[in-house]
């Protein structure tokens, strides 16, 4: 007889099936979630970045000085701001610049961070190229020796000239044999910290040449100075000679028309230049016998040399002169002079402003 085997019977499982709808929601909710949480760590590095780019960097010193090459790395501007002596992770820094998306944009140059600079104020100077600047003030009617001490005092400026002859400054310039008198534009010159007085004068060399190429263009018909270097050496008394603005094309007429006629300048302060440093400040009568190139009273024509720098007026008025007959001028006294075309009248107002203006002197005189 078969026995009958019992009843098998189904074991249950040992977990329970997953609903297919919880677990989607599940992968759902915990993406989200992580989805959150960056972008709260986002946004809190945002806001801590924002914040940092506008606080005030550290700095040991009141102010430092950063030095950029061309061709630094964005990376190297950064650890050269630290080298400088301003406190702060080039790192950071760096990535700073990169964010900004100026990183590129950033110029070489020599720079002065005062304390109290940000980095964002930092990015703004380093982009804009907004370099640490002096300025030197070459004033008209100055001559080289005034040049030279004012080159010798500026701020910040590096002395290469300092010891170099004339022949060697105006090699140095690629002007080799030119004289430097009255060879430099006066003007307001700035300058980048840590610049050289050569630059400076390289500079102010070639205003000059604009500015005398200008005037020699625009010059009047039929005048006795031949080249431009002439009226730059005319244009040299003209500015010396100037008390007023007023009378400048009037001066400039006086000698014009004693070059015309060959009658010598007769003018002071080309006997003064050729004394040189000699000059007490006080012209005797001697001093105007006294021989020297520069000396209009023993020598005719014009000298061999501006005795001064012309500014642009003077440049002008050299080759554009008042229309006028005029040969003798004397001070009034107040800065303004009294012109004459004759002897006797000159002499007439050399009496009256002599003698009844007290400190009054004659001017191109016979």
């Amino acid at each position: 007889m078969v026995g009958l085997s019992p009843p098998v019977r189904q074991g249950l499982p040992l977990f329970s099936p997953v609903d297919p709808t919880l677990s989607i929601g599940f992968v759902r909710s915990f993406f989200l979630t992580l989805f959150l949480v960056a972008a709260l760590i986002a946004l809190a590095l945002g806001a801590g970045g924002l914040w940092w780019v506008h606080q005030p960097l550290k700095m040991s010193a009141p102010s430092a000085d950063l030095s950029v090459e061309p061709g630094t790395t964005p990376r190297g501007i950064a650890q050269a701001v630290a080298d400088a002596g301003v406190d702060v992770q080039p790192p950071l820094l760096y990535l700073w610049f990169r964010v900004s998306g100026q990183d590129r944009q950033m110029r070489a140059g020599s720079y002065e961070l005062e304390r109290g600079v940000t980095p964002k104020l930092l990015l703004n100077i380093l982009v804009r190229g907004e370099e640490a600047t002096r300025s030197l003030v070459l004033v008209e009617g100055w001559n080289m020796r005034q040049v030279r001490a004012a080159l010798g005092k500026a701020d910040q400026l590096k002395p290469e000239s300092v010891g170099l002859t004339d022949e060697a400054l105006m090699a140095r310039l690629g002007k080799p044999g030119m004289h430097p008198e009255g060879r430099f534009f006066p003007d307001t010159y700035t300058y980048s910290k840590g610049s050289t007085d050569i630059v400076l004068l390289q500079r102010a060399m070639r205003a000059m040449d604009k500015k005398l190429e200008a005037a020699w263009a625009a010059r009047a018909a039929d005048l006795p100075i031949k080249s431009a270097d002439e009226a730059l050496i005319l244009a040299s008394i003209v500015e010396k000679e100037t008390g007023k603005a007023n009378d400048r094309a009037e001066i400039a007429a006086v000698f014009t028309n004693r070059l015309r006629i060959g009658m010598p300048l007769q003018t002071d302060p080309t006997v003064i230049y050729g004394l040189g440093a000699t000059f007490d400040g006080n012209l005797r009568k001697k001093d105007l016998q006294a021989d020297t190139p520069w000396n209009t009273y023993t020598r005719g024509g014009l000298p061999p040399t501006p005795i001064a720098m012309p500014g642009k007026a003077a440049l002008l008025a050299a080759v554009q002169p008042a229309q006028s007959k005029s040969l003798y001028f004397v001070s009034r006294g107040d800065g303004t002079s009294q012109f004459s075309s004759s002897l006797d009248d000159h002499n007439r107002a050399v009496n009256r402003y002599q003698r009844g203006g007290g400190d009054a002197k004659p001017k191109a005189t016979q």
